[in-house]
């Protein structure tokens, strides 16, 4: 790791280290620095990813364990999540602070996303919501009792309902991905 040797190296210029010393030979500095290294990636990854750093199981103990691959599934998924769905608004953001969309009196002050249509109504999570809803309640509606005409046909229903929006879903998909709004890159 570049970072353990040039510590190494600081650290024998101040004179803490002698010539041949390394952070190995001091196991309990060693292990405050992988914890320390891992934490200060995860501080950086949450501000740019939303999430702690993948890996981070590893880079704290040397190797892969069960919950740390769990807790990269999960950090996983939620940056697929946040990535498509809650980016765009802070990529406005960063725009703005950084002076890539300049604000002017004679540009439309009214927001594009504000301007009607899908986009003003399209959201992922409400549209998982309903799809869960009819997929729950069709199978409630089947496991009831005994099967009728109606209890099929309310199932066939949601079921239709629910499978109708996840193709909607996926022909509209990027009306619901939350995309930067005010500066088109070139």
């Amino acid at each position: 790791m570049i970072a353990r040797k040039v510590l190494e190296w600081q650290l024998r210029r101040m004179g803490v280290f002698a010539a041949e010393e390394t952070i190995n030979m001091h196991p309990n500095f060693d292990d405050n620095f992988k914890i320390l290294w891992a934490n200060h990636g995860d501080d950086i990854s949450i501000q740019y990813s939303g999430t702690p750093a993948l890996k981070g199981d590893f880079v704290r103990y040397g190797q892969r364990t069960a919950q740390g691959m769990l807790n990269d599934f999960k950090n996983a998924l939620m940056r697929y999540y946040l990535n498509n769905f809650v980016d765009g608004t802070k990529q406005d953001a960063i725009d703005l602070l950084q002076g890539h969309y300049i604000v002017s009196v004679s540009r439309d002050l009214t927001a594009p996303s504000q301007q009607g249509g899908l986009e003003a109504v399209a959201s992922f999570p409400v549209a998982l919501s309903v799809v869960m809803a009819g997929l729950f309640l069709a199978y409630v509606s089947l496991r009831q009792g005994p099967l009728s005409f109606q209890r099929v046909l309310f199932s066939l229903l949601c079921a239709g309902m629910s499978v109708g929006i996840v193709f909607f879903v996926k022909v509209n998909g990027r009306v619901f991905c939350n995309r930067p709004r005010l500066h088109k890159p070139r």
